[in-house]
């Protein structure tokens, strides 16, 4: 059951979208689409009787949350929505009007919008600590749409402010490659507020220099690496919402920068943000819309990584053929090498990502053996640079073996995987230790299981202060 595409080409079903009545959008869409209060209460989630409560103006609809499941279960096409940036446990709040036009995706994605995203990137973290909650679904497919669609405009400043020199942008990417190189080596740590600082140095620059539109591209397409970086190290670090906002802002500027790869690669990681937080669909809809918006760049490293956030939204979702076709299509590019095309941030995708990222989907799926099986591939074929990435699949392996019974496989697996973890600061990777000290107090009678339960707790305990 669906509502017919019809529905939405109604200019009175449209009048109250755009007002935001939902009692008459939702009286509105049953009556064109020909459909009972029943039919919406099984689209919505919502009972029948708040929907008639909500149609009679007796009830309201107001918490946001619950706002977009309703609009979710409608299918409202996200070209029609203008939604707020933010979402809380309440009404939308405390973001100025200003600010709130300046992100709404359907309008224009002009330089001075990606800009106060990007400021609002910044602002990231004393923005978390108001308990805004990250977007999903329709919100975050809209902001997805209106990237694949908008067209940019041309990033110059040819006014006052001091000549941006070509040694200075080199500079600027110099600084966000050691940064991802530092987080690669020893986890997120501190590096969010480096990256940052970074990032107001490379808005003031945007804002303030003097740049032809080559260099404004190239200064943009910069800030959008700098903008993912951060976003990762506050996902990686557990700062979800505020992750968010910080790849949201990325994706505007790889948008004006002109490179569908940063764009694809923004949206690599809204994948796993999404997967990780309990929205798998959005993950498989964010890596398919990166793969088809880059489908001709040539970039066959750059779609292996995509197909594996894919595959991974698959496996929670327990969409076993799907998963595995995914992760096959994966490991065949791969094989195949890079291409000249392929970015060059993506440096890390390799045989060894593929087969972690095989065993964490086995892992979701439910089949531990295969899954350990994976990872002891994956441990075999990384970089040995990689140690946050080798911790982290190690401690999936740890989790494999002693759900498939290695008991004492599980305890040795674990034992490297805190030894790894001792070396990198990741509250990521501390709570997938959490989740390995869960499955060794089962077998708290293997040898040295207590020794390695209070390092994990050590750990933790440091990562949580």
């Amino acid at each position: 059951m669906a509502v017919p595409d019809r529905v939405w080409r109604d200019e009175g079903v449209l009048d109250a979208l755009a007002r935001w009545d939902f009692g008459l959008l939702s009286r509105r869409v049953r009556e064109r689409g020909s459909l009972r209060q029943e039919d919406m209460a099984e689209l919505t989630g919502l009972s029948q009787g708040f929907l008639s409560m909500l149609e009679s103006g007796s009830r309201r609809l107001t918490n946001i949350d619950r706002v977009m499941d309703f609009l979710d279960g409608l299918g409202v096409p996200s070209e029609l929505l203008r939604l707020p940036l933010q979402r809380s446990h309440g009404p939308v709040r405390d973001l100025d009007t200003a600010l709130q036009e300046d992100l709404d995706p359907a309008l224009p994605w002009t330089t001075g919008r990606m800009v106060a995203a990007l400021e609002n990137a910044v602002r990231g973290e004393s923005m978390e600590r108001r308990r805004f909650l990250a977007m999903s679904g329709i919100a975050l497919t809209a902001q997805i749409h209106h990237w694949s669609l908008a067209e940019a405009e041309p990033v110059a400043r040819a006014q006052d402010g001091s000549r941006v020199t070509p040694e200075l942008v080199d500079h600027f990417q110099g600084t966000i490659d050691h940064l991802r190189h530092l987080d690669a080596v020893g986890g997120s740590g501190s590096l969010a507020s480096l990256a940052s600082a970074h990032l107001s140095l490379l808005l003031s620059t945007l804002e303030r220099a003097r740049y032809d539109e080559a260099t404004g591209r190239r200064l943009a397409g910069i800030a959008a690496d700098t903008a993912t970086q951060l976003g990762w190290f506050h996902f990686d670090a557990g700062r979800h919402a505020a992750s968010q906002r910080a790849l949201l802002a990325a994706l505007r500027a790889a948008h004006m920068s002109g490179d569908t790869r940063l764009g694809a690669g923004v949206l690599s990681y809204v994948a796993i943000q999404s997967y990780s937080t309990g929205h798998p669909r959005d993950a498989v809809g964010a890596a398919r819309a990166a793969r088809e918006r880059t489908r001709s760049a040539g970039t066959p490293a750059l779609h292996a990584m995509l197909l594996t956030r894919q595959a991974r939204g698959h496996a929670k979702l327990g969409e076993r053929e799907e998963c595995l076709r995914a992760l096959g299509q994966a490991s065949e590019l791969c094989a195949g090498g890079r291409s000249e095309n392929d970015p060059q941030w993506l440096y890390w995708i390799n045989e060894g990502e593929i087969h972690g990222q095989t065993g964490s989907c086995f892992l979701d799926l439910g089949e531990p053996g295969r899954a350990a099986d994976s990872f002891a591939l994956a441990y075999d074929a990384m970089n040995p640079g990689e140690t946050r990435t080798r911790a982290l699949f190690q401690a999936r392996a740890a989790t494999a073996q002693l759900r498939n019974g290695e008991h004492e496989e599980g305890r040795a697996t674990a034992e490297r995987a805190v030894t790894l973890a001792e070396r990198v600061q990741s509250a990521r990777l501390n709570d997938h230790l959490t989740d390995v000290a869960e499955e060794l107090r089962d077998v708290r009678n293997t040898p040295d299981a207590g020794d390695l339960l209070d390092r994990m707790a050590t750990l933790t305990t440091k990562g949580n202060r």
